[in-house]
């Protein structure tokens, strides 16, 4: 009898420390990575266990290979394969002091050896995604375009870079070249959005890859993609966070219209007449985003780091609160 006390108290003390673990970290997390640049952190509680993903400056959100708890302490390890397929791992251990994390992170080679200085950053949870908004409801103020037709007015590089951007014919059009030493710059507006309907055409060229980030933060994929499968990096995805429901693009080299609505971290898409994305929750930023605080406003900015594209009536209706 008092090895099954004992045995069922022991088991009360884990579940105990397990919720108090999943209150702690469950969650979705903002980061400000090494560097300063924009980062995203999910963990969840499956099955007695944890798992997490994780958005590092560029690219994908993406699974980690590993996610536990030790004591106060989140472990998160993250791989990563060279060309030559050798492994780097890197380690992030968090601390959770209320909404914010405080982490570290050191990586090794394959062989074991320290890569690099460990790095200390910082994560902010993010709070929970209100309901689903009724868009009867929203109020719509004054359209703005975006897009003179003459030239760039209203709009400067993101950064220092070289610029492929200009005016042809009412159109904005982004050229790059692949020289060496050549570094294509992003588009970005000089005004600053909130929630809003923004209503464009865009007009692939061969192997286009761009995008439009919403108020900076944000990335709708621009991708010639005609006649691929659904993917969450094709033409009118969130990139790597939200697939679109059917295949709407179009051939290469037609114009496509592109109607996209943000209310309340909730995005609509409507790719060519179609609804592509439909009043769908988004869970953080995205690949390349200038902030990774979603409470701020920001600008419309245009990848132009890639590839050709053109663009054409912009025209930005923001929401009256």
């Amino acid at each position: 009898m008092i090895r099954t006390l004992t045995t069922t108290v022991l088991l009360s003390l884990s579940l105990t420390s397990l919720s108090q673990a999943e209150s702690v970290f469950t969650g979705r997390w903002a980061l400000v990575i090494p560097g300063g640049g924009a980062g995203w952190l999910g963990v969840e509680e499956k099955d007695g266990g944890f798992s997490s993903s994780v958005l590092w400056g560029g690219g994908s959100v993406v699974p980690t290979a590993s996610t536990k708890i030790e004591g106060d302490t989140l472990v998160v390890t993250r791989e990563q394969k060279n060309k030559e397929g050798k492994v780097t791992v890197e380690t992030i251990t968090a601390k959770a002091e209320g909404d914010v994390l405080k982490l570290s992170t050191s990586k090794k080679n394959a062989e074991g050896k320290s890569v690099g200085q460990p790095a200390e950053f910082t994560g902010k949870r993010i709070p929970t995604i209100p309901a689903k908004p009724d868009l009867s409801k929203v109020k719509f103020g004054t359209p703005i375009p975006l897009l003179n037709g003459k030239d760039l007015t209203g709009w400067r590089l993101l950064k220092e870079a070289d610029n492929g951007w200009s005016v042809v014919d009412g159109i904005l059009q982004n050229r790059v070249s692949k020289e060496k030493g050549k570094h294509f710059g992003n588009l970005r507006t000089d005004a600053e959005f909130e929630d809003f309907n923004l209503k464009t055409e865009v007009r692939t060229q061969e192997g286009s890859n761009s995008g439009i980030y919403l108020r900076g933060i944000y990335e709708v994929q621009i991708m010639e993609s005609f006649g691929k499968p659904l993917d969450s990096h094709h033409m009118g995805a969130l990139y790597s966070r939200i697939t679109p429901s059917v295949n709407a693009e179009k051939p290469i080299g037609e114009w496509q219209t592109l109607d996209i609505t943000l209310v309340d971290r909730h995005l609509i898409v409507v790719l060519n007449g179609k609804t592509i994305i439909d009043n769908q929750p988004v869970l953080g930023c995205t690949g390349g985003a200038m902030t990774s605080d979603e409470f701020k406003p920001g600008p419309i900015y245009l990848q132009g780091d890639h590839t050709n594209v053109d663009y054409r009536n912009m025209v930005l209706t923001p929401v009256v609160k």
